[in-house]
């Protein structure tokens, strides 16, 4: 199928970003057209900008002709933020990939949105330093689909999640406009806090061409724990005992007993007792002086809620191996499940336990099967619903069991998404979570910032009101 763009459009498209720098053939725009969601959508067009101006240049024209633009990172966004749903142009930030600036006296870097979070943090490291939030895509994810989605990962439990890491952006607005917000300096009250705004703003309100990121230094040490639980109950229990009272972990993650059963069934490498039912691991991190204290202190807490096993990993090839077991499940899952629908909840770590509980009791009544796992130490827990997308019987009990997991999990005081964000693969179900005035003025801040309507459009929002 040719490009639905007109001639005169293409033109001053290509005219904007170079020759080179648009693709219109049908098998260049198929590569654009999918990302982790599992959904297709072939965008009209696929521009490849590699300056700050070409991106202006691109949001002119498209302003001008009232066609939709959808930033785009590496593709590896779970909820399909970066999918031409209503057709347009995808405006992929791979070449915008500079490192700008490393400046450790001040702990900060200046990058653009294309650079690779894994060689980030490569080029970081040699100063002893990085950027703490760390998706598990790190490896080819991309610093704007990070910025764009509010990306966390295990390390959110000590560190939090990616606002917290970002000083400020340069942006162009939907006409083109350029715009900065934040600065270079940690504290800063000048204004509303239009950075935070657009961070998690999923390409909707502008597009980010710079960003100034806070780094923290590259902790001297870190120690492993591996706890193995008889039932996930107990391993909840657990996960709320210890990041309530004493000092918390740096990371603590949770597989429950269907996700053991895939790796142990997979050949995935896992050792743990063959007794357990759920399995939790934990990592605590500071100076070569302090690391052993830590992971014993906090092996002594965990053993009060009597584990099956409670390991201390004793070198770094250990602790490699202990983590890959968390790694490999959600390859497995892809390579064994037909269609997987992969949520990203959160509740209060105090209701942990009884978000596994329902989950039990939903998975047996719907026929559904559930394997959840994630970052247990701040409730952030990924449900994955697994179904044969031929079979249209299957297809109904999933929507009727993710449509009483969502009101589970607002019942316990909790969110819909932690770090995929909305997307389209739940923008039907936000106003079951957010106040129906808050919902109102977002619509329209985005209309404020976009009134168009040509950035992103379809994602978010059940409904924008014009």
């Amino acid at each position: 199928m040719a490009s639905e763009l007109e001639p005169a459009v293409r033109e001053a498209l290509a005219n904007a970003v170079g020759a080179d720098g648009l693709l219109i053939g049908a098998a260049q725009r198929e590569a654009y057209a999918r990302d982790n969601s599992g959904r297709r959508f072939l965008p009209w067009a696929v521009a490849l900008p590699a300056t700050a101006e070409q991106v202006a240049g691109v949001l002119r024209v498209c302003h001008q002709a009232a066609i939709p633009v959808i930033p785009r990172g590496a593709g590896t966004g779970c909820v399909g933020g970066g999918l031409a749903v209503q057709g347009g142009v995808v405006l992929s930030t791979q070449r915008l990939n500079r490192i700008l600036a490393v400046e450790p006296a001040d702990r900060l870097a200046v990058v653009e949105p294309g650079v690779v979070h894994g060689e980030l943090k490569e080029r970081l490291a040699a100063h002893g330093l990085f950027w703490p939030p760390e998706p598990s895509s790190s490896r080819s994810c991309t610093i704007g689909g990070n910025l764009a989605m509010c990306s966390a990962g295990p390390n959110a439990v000590r560190y939090g999640v990616t606002r917290h890491w970002v000083l400020g952006l340069t942006v162009l607005l939907a006409d083109g406009t350029r715009m900065r917000v934040g600065g270079y300096t940690t504290k800063g009250v000048v204004g509303y806090d239009l950075t935070q705004l657009l961070i998690g703003s999923e390409g909707t309100l502008a597009v980010v061409v710079e960003a100034i990121l806070k780094l923290a230094p590259v902790p001297e040490a870190r120690r492993t724990l591996r706890i193995v639980f008889r039932d996930m109950e107990q391993a909840a229990l657990a996960v709320a005992g210890v990041m309530g009272r004493g000092e918390p972990p740096s990371a603590l993650e949770f597989l429950d007993p269907a996700a053991l059963a895939l790796l142990r069934g997979s050949g995935a490498g896992i050792e743990c007792h063959p007794e357990g039912q759920a399995l939790l691991l934990a990592e605590v991190e500071g100076t070569l002086e302090e690391v052993d204290r830590k992971a014993n202190g906090l092996r002594e807490r965990l053993l009060v809620f009597d584990p099956l096993e409670a390991v201390v990993a004793v070198s770094e090839q250990e602790s490699k191996k202990i983590w890959s077991a968390r790694y490999a499940l959600s390859p497995t899952l892809t390579r064994l499940a037909p269609r997987r629908i992969n949520e990203d909840v959160v509740v209060p770590v105090s209701r942990l336990a009884a978000l596994v509980a329902g989950l039990a009791v939903i998975a047996k009544e719907t026929g559904v099967p559930i394997v959840s796992f994630g970052h247990a130490g701040n409730g952030n827990i990924h449900v994955n619903l697994l179904t044969d997308p031929a079979d249209p019987t299957q297809e109904r009990k999933v929507v009727g069991a993710l449509d009483r997991v969502f009101d589970l999990v607002l019942q316990l005081n909790g969110t819909l998404s932690g770090e995929h964000g909305v997307g389209i693969m739940k923008r039907d179900y936000i106003a079951r979570e957010l106040d129906p005035g808050a919902l109102a003025l977002q619509t329209r801040i985005k209309q404020l910032f976009d009134p168009r309507n040509i950035l992103n459009p379809g994602k978010i929002f059940p409904v924008l009101h014009h």
